[in-house]
């Protein structure tokens, strides 16, 4: 199916909702993380579709919203899926509990404004 950027975004806000609150709910740490691999399956599954949905966004509203390093996340998700065993897990825990609470923010202020109508 073919997603439009909104949908795209709708989905990357709502992965990475579901993911925080995971982590907090399921009080997972970073030494949980480093330690079960049940875990790391767990978290890997949602930066997989993040990455997947914001790899699919289009060249010019990633261009509109060039703050975000969109070709990083599609990176990370490349790289997840692709080179699985060579996972740094400490630079995984950095982008779960340091950088996807912003990130979150980010796509969430990106969403609001598009619902109201002020897009770049």
């Amino acid at each position: 199916m073919k997603y439009s950027d909104e949908q795209r975004l709708e989905k990357i806000c709502a992965t990475t909702e579901k993911l925080l609150q995971y982590l907090e709910q399921a009080k997972i740490t970073k030494e949980i993380v480093l330690e079960q691999e049940p875990v790391r399956w767990a978290i890997t599954t949602p930066l997989y579709n993040i990455g997947e949905h914001v790899y699919n966004l289009s060249d010019s509203f990633k261009e509109a919203h060039s703050d975000i390093p969109w070709a990083k996340i599609s990176g990370l998700r490349h790289r997840l899926v692709h080179d699985y065993d060579n996972t740094n897990w400490s630079l995984i825990c950095t982008i779960i509990f340091d950088v996807l609470p912003d990130f979150r923010k980010s796509v969430w202020a990106i969403k609001n404004e598009i619902a109201s109508g002020d897009q770049r």
